[in-house]
């Protein structure tokens, strides 16, 4: 896996802040890569990870973080999320939660291929909703790419539904 920063696209699967996890843990702040890495692993070790990889040769460039809502706990607890009062009981509900392309691949397309292969990937395991969260605010610089641009999501089809602070929810039917 292409790694970046202290992730590992963790973020979204923890159900409690970060804080919580590392007093859990017993984690410092130093070790903080190592420790979202092991937790990705058992996640993957159970398949309760999904992701998109893109390969430039033999050589990972960019991925795609998805999966079914209960893999991305976190969003649902998010106050902004919350507040937009979605109905999402009875739906089968899928999330693209980030999206990472090496530097030197940015400005290419892999992040949209990564997109169109999680969304026929979500299609192959039964479809539903999918939900992204891309950034609209230019804050951020390129770390608000690892959520995706509107225009990337408008491209393949969603449709924005709700403001989420410097974000949108957006959504897409997948057969």
């Amino acid at each position: 896996m292409v790694k970046q920063g202290y992730c590992w696209c963790m973020y979204y699967q923890r159900p409690h802040s970060w804080a919580k996890e590392a007093a859990a843990y017993s984690v410092k702040k130093e070790q903080i890569p190592d420790h979202n890495r092991r937790r990705k692993e058992k996640l993957v070790e159970k398949g309760e990870a999904h992701g998109i990889l893109v390969y430039d040769g033999s050589r990972p460039v960019g991925w795609c973080a998805y999966g079914p809502q209960k893999e991305f706990p976190r969003v649902d607890s998010g106050r902004l999320y919350r507040k937009l009062k979605l109905k999402n009981d009875g739906l089968r509900l899928w999330r693209i939660a980030c999206f990472y392309v090496d530097t030197q691949c940015r400005r290419r397309g892999v992040a949209q291929v990564a997109l169109r292969a999680a969304l026929a990937s979500i299609g192959k395991q039964g479809g539903g909703t999918v939900e992204a969260y891309p950034r609209v605010s230019k804050a951020g610089g390129s770390v608000s790419l690892w959520f995706g641009t509107t225009g990337m999501l408008e491209r393949e089809g969603f449709r924005k539904v709700g403001p989420l602070g410097a974000s949108v929810l957006m959504r897409r039917e997948v057969p």
